[in-house]
């Protein structure tokens, strides 16, 4: 990736207040990007966002992207040169419990961000994140390539597949790769594993468990031990979302299309062995126990096929899991001690970059 070519461009992030949102507008800043930002307040207290005062390196517009005119007005003002559409209802428990404000968001959503696009004439690319979630989850052994059904067994992940449809019955409509000359609109979606990293406190996420549990000197709970996921540190897919929205910018429709953006074939791992590295990296009798109680159903396995991207994209991982694992603990105990965590997040980014 030519990190220079985002210097100046401007950038239209959604969810840019969330985990990945924060992250992703801290590297652009890095980058020299012109950021504007459109999401609603940050979803957690303590957050990244407010921590790394991200809200200093944007233009942010408290908005909904369920409010469609809002968004618009937003979109237009910004005039961007690229759109990467982020804001969400990201999580699989709480769908089961706002089945409704998952579908408005994930799904109108999306419709209103691509309408908005339909209608600001600097837009040249869309990058319009998903998930792994949104494939139709056979628990197969074996990684699921971008032309597998999509599905969803739970509201989050059907949404998110229903997201998928969307963008991909817009781009055939109004922004077809065959006639990309005539409106010169390039769009993809980007499907990522279970994303970790230090700054993330949403409810009820392994993760932010863990570090909860840490910081307090309780014994971590874990509900689902042997599911397994495709764990990858936070920066892993961001560089892959960065390096795609570079290449439709640069080279339009060859891009335009679905992209896995999933950690090596090693880092596929149980829940139990991300537990108990997290507690061999803490250190200090740091324990963890079951949660015997009924949970709603979760998939017990999924990885991705991420040969696409790394054929045409050039894309590949670059941390593997324990050095995740090492990295969020680094960003953990950064936060205890009350170190400047921007500069914490910074140094993180500079050193994956140079990695």
């Amino acid at each position: 990736m030519n990190y220079k070519f985002f210097a100046g461009k401007r950038i239209f992030v959604t969810g840019h207040t969330g985990f990945k949102g924060s992250w992703l507008c801290m590297w652009l800043h890095l980058a020299s990007a012109e950021v504007t930002g459109y999401a609603l307040d940050p979803p957690t207290d303590p957050s990244l966002y407010n921590l790394c005062k991200v809200g200093e390196l944007v233009n942010s517009v408290v908005g909904d992207v369920r409010d469609s005119q809002k968004l618009a007005a937003a979109i237009s003002a910004a005039s961007p040169d690229i759109v990467i559409h982020m804001a969400a209802q990201p999580l699989v428990r709480d769908s089961y419990n706002i089945p409704v404000e998952t579908y408005a968001t994930n799904v109108m959503g999306t419709v209103n961000l691509l309408e908005a696009v339909r209608n600001c004439s600097t837009v040249k690319a869309v990058v319009n994140v998903t998930t792994d979630k949104c494939y139709e989850n056979r628990e197969w052994a074996w990684g699921y390539r971008e032309n597998e059904p999509m599905g969803g067994y739970d509201p989050y992940s059907s949404s998110k597949g229903c997201a998928e449809l969307v963008t991909a019955a817009y781009r055939n409509s109004f922004f077809n790769p065959k006639q990309y000359e005539k409106h010169g609109v390039a769009i993809a979606t980007a499907r990522a594993g279970n994303v970790i990293g230090g700054g993330d406190w949403a409810a009820e996420r392994l993760i932010p468990d863990c570090v909860c549990a840490l910081l307090k000197g309780n014994d971590i709970v874990i509900r689902n031990p042997h599911a397994i996921r495709p764990w990858q540190h936070v920066l892993e897919p961001l560089s892959g979302y960065l390096l795609l929205a570079q290449n439709l910018y640069q080279h339009g429709s060859h891009y335009a299309s679905g992209w896995n953006f999933g950690p090596g074939e090693d880092d596929a791992r149980p829940v139990e062995w991300i537990v108990q590295k997290m507690c061999a990296a803490w250190g200090n009798g740091a324990a963890y126990k079951l949660d015997g109680g009924v949970h709603p159903h979760e998939a017990h396995y999924l990885k991705l096929d991420c040969s696409k991207a790394r054929g045409e994209l050039g894309w590949q991982p670059k941390w593997n899991l324990q050095t995740a694992i090492d990295r969020i603990i680094d960003w953990t105990l950064a936060y205890r001690d009350k170190r400047p965590m921007r500069e914490v997040c910074l140094a993180q980014i500079q050193d994956y970059i140079c990695s």
